[in-house]
Order: C-alpha cells, then structure tokens, then sequence
C-alpha cells in the first residue's frame, strides 16, 4: 500500500497523528510545511493527503491544488483550528474530500481515512483500463476486459509508484513496449523521458555505444561526443526490449549500472553517475538463456524482482472483439472510410484464430481489411486470414509431423491425428519394452489381444 502524506508544522501534533495512522496500519510520511509537502506530491504518489490548512509558507490549499494537479484522483483532508464555512466551502469545491476542525477526534478521522483509502482504491482500480483516465494523464490506454489483462493492469498500477527494475515477459506482438510506457507515465518519473532501446536491431559492436556513449576521440571516426541512452533517460526511465539479445560483455556493464548506478562511456575515464529506472522485456526463456551460458543468472536475478507476463492474444477472450473495433474505428478515420462493421462470420473467424503475431498481427489484419474494404461490412474473406491451425511448436515433440493433414471435418482431422499419436506411442513402449509385447502391454496397461489389434491397424504387427 502507499503511504499517507501528513502536512502539520507543529511537531506534537504531526507525532499524535502519526503515531495513531500507523497503528491504524497505514505508512506515514511526514512534511513540517507546504513547501516541503508540494515538494513530495509532485515526486511520488500517495494514498492519500492529510494536511492543516495554516502552513508557513505554502497553504493547506495549495497543498490541495498541488496535489490534484500530480493526482486528480488523490484524496486530500485538511484540518484547521479557525475553521469557517467559508473555508470548508473554498477547500471542497477546490476537491478536498473533507475538513476537520481540530482538536481532532482520533476515531472520527481514522473513519475518514478509511473512506477516502477505499474511495482512491476504487478509483484507481484498473486505472490503465479507461479512457478518461488514460487521457487526463497521458498514458497509453490498455484496451481489455478480460480476467488476464485486468491482472496484469493491476500489477502495473502497484509497481509503478516504486523504483524496481521490471521484467516484462511475454511472446512478439503483445504489447510489452505499451506496458513499458504505461509503467514510465504512471510513475514518479513521469515528467522526465522515457527512452527505448531495443537489443535485437542493434549490431553487436554498436551497443555499447549506443547505450553508453562516447567521447570524442575514442575511436576512429569519432570526432565528437556522443550521449548515450543512459545519459538520455537520466531520472527518467530506461525501456531495454529483447533483454536477452544483449551480449554477454554489455550485460556485465547493464549489471554495473543496476548495482551501482554508474558507468563509463567508450573511451572515457570518468565515471558517471545516473538517476535511472529501467524496464526490460523478453521474448525468450531466460532461464533456458542461462542454462545454454547466453545469459548471466546474476543479471537475471536482479532484473527479475518484479516480473510481469503479458498474456498472448489467443487466451484474451472477448478482448480480439474489443481490440478489433479499437483498430477498425482507428484506421477508419485515418484513411477516411465510411463507418465500417465486421460481419458475424468476420467476428467468428478472429476469434478461432490463434493470433501467433499478437496484438501485432490482428492490428496489420484490421489495417490491411480496411484499406481494401469495398463497402461498409467487413467480411471474413475481408481479413485475408490463414486457415486455422494449430501451432506445432505447441504441440509435443514427434506427436504430429510438420505435413500433417488438417483439412477436412473435425472428425476426420481427429481419427487421423489419433492414429498418428497412437503409433508413437506404440512404437515408443515397444521399443522401451525391447520390443517384448507382454511387457509392452502391461506398460500400456491394455490387454496383449487389444495390443496386437493396434499394432495391426497402424502396421505395426511385425
């Protein structure tokens, strides 16, 4: 949970509140002035703001206007020892969720912390998920519904007020940079830049320049200073996409920079301090990386404190539909189309799809659908999609070939698919029984009269 911020600058008092908060079981931070509390707001989020309204300095007020303008969704509580109706009727229409005199009722105001706790919790349940929200801060909008992405939403909103380094898994196509960017715009960091940096679609002996830097005169052709990404996305937040494409030397250099927060440029002899966050994704499995000595396991240790999976389009549910009519409304506008439907046959066919391209794949199909699109409806034909079939990387190794005939009805296709596994599974425990049919039938745990049968069906008697 995030913290509380109390405003109170006399010292007694912030203790009294503080000490009763916490035993309430929430965090507390602290800020003796307006100043100092405004100083905080804009540097991280809170639950909440509990604030007098006479600071030196800066007022309860402006701690209120500076607080809705970080988070239009944070509630803010002022307290005041010279209340009056004209004030409560200021700081409520400003968008403060209540007032209280003082001297405070202990009770009363844990009761109100509660509600505006539960009250922020509501509104920003699924915060990447809606749009008026996605507009009013700027962030990239996560178009779904389903189970799944609400999960991965949710884990995105509480890892995104911290400084953890994130690991963003999932297959090609689903959307690893867009979560990259809702974390960055989510976050404290948020005004500064977020840079990307992608692992795979740089040349080995380019990267360290590239994420690095150089300093003139490190090499022949370097007649100048070059920053590098480091240096661009100083407090700011560091996107690495295809992580586990880094070569091994840089990855030794990323594990410096996450352990120490520092690096050197090529050819430079200085060290140089950053202020970064840094987000890594994959599609590869990293563990599998290690194994095959491609990839350090003490980087994927400390990259891997927060990892998050992005679910594949194909186990999304009704989110293909949803998605598509984000697409088809998009690109609709922006070749100047009439408005455009998919027709029920057009609807039926995304949805038996696998989607092995992702997000990816289904928004070039609804591009290229409404670029060709002839009339208003959208047809099956329209979407230019393959016929269906399963993946065989998904399937188990050897149980089907790569020929395998799919066409036909579902009860043809599957007699011939049950015959295939059948006759490896058949060979396999006759060949581990040392092709003795007895000890194969037991294995099987089918009778030698029924093993024989099989055996003659798929040509396997002799």
């Amino acid at each position: 949970m995030e913290p509380l911020l109390l405003v109170e600058d006399k010292s007694e008092l912030r203790a009294m509140l503080r000490t009763a908060l916490e035993r309430a079981g929430y965090r507390v931070e602290e800020a003796a002035d307006g100043a100092t509390a405004i100083q905080k707001v804009r540097g991280r989020r809170y639950l909440l703001v509990l604030s007098d309204l006479k600071l030196p300095g800066a007022s309860g007020l402006d701690v209120l206007r500076e607080s809705k303008q970080a988070d239009a969704t944070i509630p803010v509580i002022l307290l005041t020892a010279y209340g009056s109706v004209e004030e409560a009727v200021t700081a409520m229409k400003e968008g403060a969720f209540d007032f209280l005199q003082k001297p405070v009722d202990l009770d009363h105001l844990k009761l109100l912390v509660q509600r505006a706790a539960r009250q922020q919790e509501l509104l920003r349940e699924n915060l990447l998920l809606r749009e008026e929200y996605s507009t009013r801060y700027g962030f990239p909008r996560i178009i779904g519904e389903g189970p799944a992405i609400r999960e991965v939403s949710q884990q995105i909103q509480k890892v995104a007020a911290t400084d953890s380094t994130v690991l963003l898994l999932g297959e090609s196509g689903t959307g690893k940079e867009l979560f990259a960017r809702a974390i960055h715009h989510l976050s404290p960091r948020r005004e500064h830049p977020i840079v990307s940096l992608n692992c795979a679609a740089i040349p080995e002996g380019l990267v360290e320049n590239e994420l690095f830097g150089h300093e003139k005169g490190a090499f022949t052709g370097a007649g100048a200073r070059k920053v590098g990404k480091l240096d661009l996305a100083h407090r700011g937040t560091l996107f690495l996409d295809e992580i586990g494409e880094l070569p091994l030397a840089m990855q030794a250099k990323l594990l410096r920079v996450l352990e120490e927060r520092c690096f050197d440029r090529v050819g430079g002899t200085q060290e140089i301090e950053v202020d970064v966050r840094i987000i890594v994704a994959t599609n590869r499995n990293l563990r599998q990386a290690i194994a095959e000595k491609t990839f350090r396991e003490d980087l994927y240790f400390r990259i891997s404190a927060v990892p998050i999976q992005i679910p594949p389009l194909r186990e999304r549910g009704n989110d293909i539909l949803l998605l598509t009519e984000h697409f088809l409304e998009s690109f609709r506008k922006e070749f100047a189309k009439p408005p455009l439907t998919l027709a029920p046959e057009a609807r039926e066919r995304l949805q038996r799809y696998a989607w092995p391209g992702n997000v990816r794949e289904l928004q070039n199909t609804i591009e290229r659908a409404v670029i060709l699109a002839d009339g208003e409806v959208i047809t099956a034909q329209g979407l230019q999609l393959p016929e269906a079939r399963p993946e065989t990387a998904a399937l188990p190794g050897g149980m089907l070939p790569a020929d395998f005939n799919w066409t036909g009805t579902l009860e043809e296709v599957s007699q011939r698919a049950t015959a295939h596994v059948e006759r490896v599974i058949l060979e396999n425990a006759l060949r581990e029984c040392k092709w003795n049919k007895t000890r194969a039938a037991e294995k099987l745990d089918i009778s030698p009269k029924t093993l024989l049968a099989k055996l003659r069906s798929a040509g396997l008697e002799e």
